[in-house]
C-alpha cells in the first residue's frame, strides 16, 4: 500500500518538479513550491534537458538534495490532469530504490492534485512476486508520495489522496493478475483469491463450478473449457451499498476470463503466445472495479461477473464445427475455437441480465474483453475500443473515460456485417467476416443483450498488455486498463 499525504514544503530527500518548454526555453514548473530557478535552469541547460514528455532529468542539489524534473510537453496556463498525471508516473517509475519523495507540480486544482496522486501512485508498481535469486538486485517501488500544494489541510485534497490510494492499490491488484502465469493462475484459483479479498469488503460471492455449469447450461463455458485439466468457472461478486434504495443506479460488469489462451484446436503460434496469460485482463478489472467502488462506498449496485475459463489443446477440446449450447439456448456453431471468449462473455451477460431483470431492471451492462486482434490493427497498443446499442450510455461512459485519462474511441456495429455470423446448422456462427472483425465480434455479443438494456462493449485487446516501454504511469505487461473508467463512469452517476 502506496502512502499519500500532502504537505505544503519539500522535507524530503528526493522531489518531483515538472519542467516544460516555450519555444525553446525551459520553464520550470513546480506548482506552490518555491526554488532557486536561475540556477536550476543553468544545470538543467548544460545537462541538454528539453522538457520532453517522458523525459526525466537527475538534478542534484542543494535543498532539496536530488531532484528528478519530469517533462510536461509544451508549457500551459493551466495543465490537463492527464498530462500531470503521466509526468507523476513517470517520476515514479524513475524513483525505483527511493522510500520517500515529494512531487512538485503545477496543481491547483482538485483535479489536477488528484491526478498527480493517482499518477505518482499508479507509477510506483513492480511486479516481483516470481523472482528469488534476483530479488535482491530490484529495487523496490516508492513507498511514500508526498503531494506539495497551498493548503494540505484542506478536506477536499484529503479525499482526493484517499480515492487515489484506493484506485491505485485496486489497479495494482489487476495488474499482478494480468501479470501472473497460467501455472500459479486458473479458474479456480482466481476465485479463491478473489473471494479472500470480497468477503472482508461485505461483498457478496458466487462461485459456480464446470458441473453446476454443465447442469445449468452455460455451455459457453464448458464447451471452451472442456480440453483443460482445470476447469471453468463463472465467478459473480455483487455490492450494495450500506444505504440500499430502489432509486440507486444498478450496473452489471462482465469481464472476459481466459487465464490462458493457446488457441484451442485452432492452435496459435508459438511467438507471442506467453502474452495470453494477458487474457483474462477483463475479468480482472471489473473485479478490481467492483472492489474499489465497494471502497469507496458509492451508492450504486454493482454486480461482476467473471466467466474464467482455460482454452486449451486435449482429446476433448472442442473441435471446429462442433455446436454448443449458451445459457438460456441460443446455439452456436464453432467455426474456430481460438474465437473463445465471445463464448464465455455470452453466457455470463445472459445470466447477468437475467439476474438484473429480478432486482428491478440494470441501468446499464458493460463488457470488457480481450476480444480481438483486430482491435490492435485498428486503434493500436493504447486506445481501447467502445461499440453500444445505446449512443447516450456511450457518450456518458466516454466522457468518464476522459475524466480518468484512459483512451476510448467509439467504433460502429454495421447491420450489412450480421449476416456473416449466419450458420446453416445452428442459431450463429461464432466467426463472421475477417474484415471488420472487431465489429463482428461486437455484433455477435449484440445478439445476447436484451434492446432495451443500455449495454457497452470494450475492447481492450492492445492497451491492456504493454509489450512495449513502460511510458507515463504504465509499466511494462499488464496495464489495468478500464478500471478507473468504471470507477469514473458509477461516479458520475451517483452524483446526478
Amino acid at each position: 500500500m502506496k502512502a499519500l499525504k500532502l504537505a505544503s514544503a519539500i522535507s524530503t530527500t528526493y522531489a518531483v518538479v515538472g519542467l516544460a518548454n516555450v519555444d525553446g526555453k525551459l520553464k520550470i514548473e513546480s506548482g506552490a513550491i518555491k526554488l532557486n530557478e536561475k540556477a536550476l535552469l543553468e544545470i538543467l541547460n548544460r545537462l541538454g534537458a528539453k522538457g520532453k514528455v517522458d523525459e526525466i532529468t537527475k538534478v542534484t542539489f542543494t535543498r532539496p538534495e536530488v531532484i528528478y524534473f519530469t517533462g510536461l510537453g509544451s508549457a500551459e496556463k493551466k495543465y490537463n490532469p492527464e498530462i500531470l498525471r503521466r509526468a507523476a508516473g513517470s517520476a515514479a517509475r524513475s524513483l525505483g530504490g527511493v522510500s520517500s519523495a515529494t512531487f512538485a507540480l503545477p496543481a491547483i486544482s482538485l483535479s489536477q492534485i488528484a491526478a498527480v496522486a493517482e499518477g505518482a501512485a499508479l507509477g510506483a508498481y513492480a511486479f516481483n512476486e516470481f523472482r528469488f535469486s534476483t530479488k535482491k538486485d530490484i529495487e523496490l517501488p516508492l513507498n511514500q508520495i508526498v503531494i506539495a500544494v497551498s493548503k494540505p489541510t484542506d478536506t477536499s485534497f484529503k479525499r482526493a489522496l484517499v480515492r487515489a490510494e484506493v484506485i491505485a492499490r485496486n489497479t495494482a491488484l489487476v495488474r499482478d493478475l494480468i501479470n501472473t502465469p497460467p501455472s500459479h493462475l486458473t479458474p479456480d484459483s482466481f476465485c479463491t483469491r478473489m473471494k479472500k479479498i470480497a468477503i472482508p469488503l461485505g461483498l457478496k460471492v458466487e462461485i459456480l463450478n464446470e458441473k453446476t455449469l454443465k447442469a445449468q447450461g452455460y455451455g459457453g463455458l464448458i464447451g471452451v473449457g472442456q480440453g483443460s485439466a482445470n476447469a471453468p468457472r463463472l465467478l459473480h461478486i455483487s455490492y450494495k451499498p450500506v444505504k440500499n434504495s430502489k432509486s440507486i443506479p444498478r450496473y452489471a460488469f462482465v469481464g472476459k476470463g481466459i487465464t490462458f489462451d493457446t488457441g484451442g484446436l485452432a492452435l496459435k503460434p508459438a511467438n507471442g503466445m506467453e502474452a495470453m496469460k494477458s487474457d483474462m485482463s477483463g475479468a480482472a478489472a471489473v473485479v478490481g472495479a467492483i472492489f474499489a467502488i465497494a471502497e469507496l462506498k458509492l451508492p450504486v449496485a454493482i454486480d461482476s461477473w467473471a466467466p474464467l475459463a482455460e482454452n486449451m489443446v486435449s482429446e476433448n477440446a472442442t473441435r471446429p464445427s462442433d455446436i454448443i449450447s449458451i445459457y438460456g439456448g441460443k446455439t452456436i456453431e464453432v467455426l474456430n475455437p481460438d474465437a473463445e471468449g465471445r463464448l464465455v462473455l455470452a453466457d455470463a451477460l445472459v445470466r447477468a441480465q437475467e439476474v438484473g431483470k429480478q432486482a428491478g431492471g440494470l441501468n446499464g451492462l458493460i463488457d470488457v474483453a480481450t476480444l480481438t486482434g483486430a482491435q490492435v490493427v485498428a486503434l493500436g497498443t493504447r486506445t481501447s475500443a467502445v461499440m453500444t446499442n445505446d449512443q447516450e450510455f456511450s457518450a456518458e461512459f466516454l466522457a468518464a473515460s476522459k475524466v480518468a485519462g484512459e483512451a476510448f474511441w467509439p467504433m460502429p456495429l454495421p447491420e450489412e456485417l450480421r449476416a456473416s455470423l449466419d450458420s446453416p446448422v445452428a442459431d450463429m456462427a461464432n466467426i463472421g467476416d475477417r474484415m471488420g472483425g472487431m465489429l463482428v465480434a461486437g455484433l455477435f455479443l449484440k445478439e445476447f443483450v436484451a434492446p432495451d438494456v443500455p449495454w457497452l462493449h470494450l475492447d481492450i485487446a492492445g492497451p491492456s498488455y504493454n509489450e512495449g516501454a513502460a511510458h507515463g504511469y504504465t509499466p511494462v505487461g499488464g496495464t489495468g486498463v478500464a478500471l478507473r473508467s468504471l470507477v469514473a463512469l458509477v461516479e458520475a452517476a451517483s452524483s446526478d
